[in-house]
C-alpha cells in the first residue's frame, strides 16, 4: 500500500473558537484523487462538531465495510474519501449528502505527477523520481496509467467521478471552489458556499467567511503544491500535445464534467 507523509494541522483547535450546529444527516466529500481533497475537507471541518468527525481514515471501497459508522443515520457525522461507484457505495450513500469533487482533467494530469514525484509520496515509484524519468514521460504515465502499478486517467474518472453523475451526488468543481475562496466578499461566493452548506444539510452561520479563510489556508495542507517536497520539475501549463493525449483517451470527459 502507498504510504502518504501528511503533517498534523490545527484545525480541531481553531473548530473550538465557533458555536457549532451538530450534525442532523451524514456528510460525505467525495472526491477524484489529487482533486483538492484536503482543501474541501478542510473547509467543512470548520462547521462540524469536532466529535461529529470521522478521522479514522479516507473512506475508500477496499476498506469501506469496516467503516460503515461513519454513515450512520442516528450518529450523523462528516466524513471523506475516494468511494468509486459501486453497488455497496450507492447503498451505504443511500441516506447521506453526498458531495463529489471533481478538477479538470488538464490540470489533474500536472497534480498527480507532481505528487507521485514528491517525497511526499511512498510507493512503489521512487524509481522514476530525481530526473530518473522524462517529465513529459511521466505525465504521459498520468494519462494512460503504468501497467500493474498506476490506473489510467480513465480508470479513475469513470469510476470515481462520471459514474456518480446523475445521482444525489453534489458536483463542485475544484477551481470554482478555489475562485470563491478567493474572492469570500462577491455575492458570487455567498451564493455558492450557500448552496454547498444547503446540499450539505447545513445552516450557513454569519461568520461563514472568518470559518472558510482558516479552513483553506494552505498551510493546513500537507498535499498543497507548496508543501510538496520534489526534486523534478513539473509544467505550470501542460503541454499542448498532452492535451490532445487526454482528449484522445477519454474524449467527452471535460464537457461532461463542465469544463468544455
Amino acid at each position: 500500500m502507498p504510504h502518504i507523509k501528511v503533517k498534523p494541522d490545527n484545525l480541531n483547535e481553531r473548530n473550538r473558537e465557533f458555536t457549532q450546529t451538530p450534525l442532523k444527516t451524514p456528510v460525505f466529500l467525495n472526491s477524484v484523487p489529487k482533486s483538492g481533497t484536503h482543501l474541501m475537507r478542510n473547509i467543512m471541518r470548520m462547521f462540524v462538531p469536532v466529535e461529529q468527525q470521522y478521522h479514522d481514515t479516507f473512506i475508500q471501497i477496499p476498506v469501506l465495510r469496516q467503516h460503515l459508522e461513519a454513515f450512520y443515520p442516528h450518529a450523523p457525522r462528516l466524513s471523506w474519501g475516494h468511494l468509486l461507484f459501486s453497488d455497496d457505495a450507492a447503498i451505504v450513500l443511500r441516506k447521506v449528502n453526498h458531495v463529489l469533487l471533481v478538477r479538470d482533467p488538464y490540470d489533474w494530469v500536472l497534480a498527480r505527477a507532481r505528487f507521485f514525484l514528491s517525497d511526499n509520496f511512498e510507493a512503489n515509484l521512487e524509481h522514476l523520481k530525481g530526473g530518473n524519468a522524462d517529465t513529459l514521460d511521466v505525465l504521459n504515465m498520468m494519462i494512460f496509467g503504468i501497467h500493474n502499478k498506476v490506473p489510467s486517467m480513465r480508470e479513475i474518472y469513470t469510476h470515481n467521478a462520471a459514474s456518480w453523475l446523475g445521482s444525489s451526488a453534489h458536483l463542485v468543481r475544484y477551481e470554482d471552489l478555489v475562485t470563491h475562496v478567493k474572492a469570500l466578499d462577491t455575492p458570487e461566493a455567498e451564493a455558492f458556499f450557500s448552496k454547498l452548506f444547503a446540499k450539505c444539510g447545513m445552516a450557513m452561520p454569519a461568520d461563514w467567511r472568518e470559518r472558510v479563510r482558516i479552513g483553506s489556508d494552505r498551510k493546513m495542507s500537507s498535499t498543497a503544491r507548496e508543501n510538496l517536497t520534489t526534486r523534478d520539475e513539473v509544467p505550470d501549463q501542460l503541454p499542448e500535445t498532452q492535451k490532445q493525449l487526454v482528449d484522445y483517451y477519454v474524449p467527452g470527459l471535460r464537457a461532461l464534467l463542465g469544463y468544455a
